[in-house]
């Protein structure tokens, strides 16, 4: 029995406004959403979910809202903890963590999380919606770094330069065969 699974990366989303959990989208990522839609409405969407931040939910809220579906929050698949929860990572000091952190996979910064304990953190996440919805097409409200460690549990190949090449928003179809990845193909296209 297949499954798939539909990584929607959130749209653009303004650095200044709010914390962490209540960003939400640019205008550029308020209309990229009609895209998404556009791209995935006719996949047969079975179920949706996302973190639990705003710029998540935003991104796919139409798309579930065209197919008459609710959206299922997961607490868990929010984005990797980088401060105190809530607080946002300065622009000119994000990168360089997020390459400390792909090097040294157990680093975190103080209050935040490390790689590897925000890979369990999705990855347990990831299994459970695998199992629960074995079969559907499900489609995954999620951020870029937490999209890359779900992808780079089942292939290496999705790590530090597939997350530097990804856009905002993206999606990437994944196919599951009773469970075992059988491999990912981007659906999303940049506008010219």
């Amino acid at each position: 029995m297949k499954t798939y699974i539909y990584m929607v990366r959130h749209g653009e989303s303004p650095k200044l406004e709010g914390n962490e959990r209540t960003r939400g989208l640019t205008d550029k990522g308020k209309s990229d959403t009609i895209r998404i839609t556009e791209v995935l409405m006719n996949e047969g969407i079975d179920t949706f979910v996302s973190s639990p931040y705003s710029r998540a939910i935003l991104t796919i809220e139409d798309l579930a809202r065209a197919q008459g579906k609710e959206i299922i929050v997961y607490e868990d698949l929010k984005e990797l903890v980088f401060l105190d929860e809530g607080q946002i990572v300065p622009d000119q000091e994000l990168m360089p963590t997020v390459r400390r952190m792909f090097s040294n996979p157990g680093f975190s910064l103080p209050g935040g999380e490390s790689l590897e304990n925000c890979q369990r953190r999705v990855f347990a996440t990831f299994k459970d919606i695998l199992n629960r919805y074995k079969g559907h097409k499900v489609v995954i409200g999620t951020h870029g770094l937490v999209m890359t460690l779900m992808m780079g549990y089942f292939d290496q190949q999705y790590n530090l330069e597939f997350l530097l090449g990804t856009s905002k928003p993206d999606i990437y179809k994944m196919e599951f065969d009773e469970g075992v990845f059988k491999g990912s193909k981007r659906l999303w296209i940049e506008p010219f």
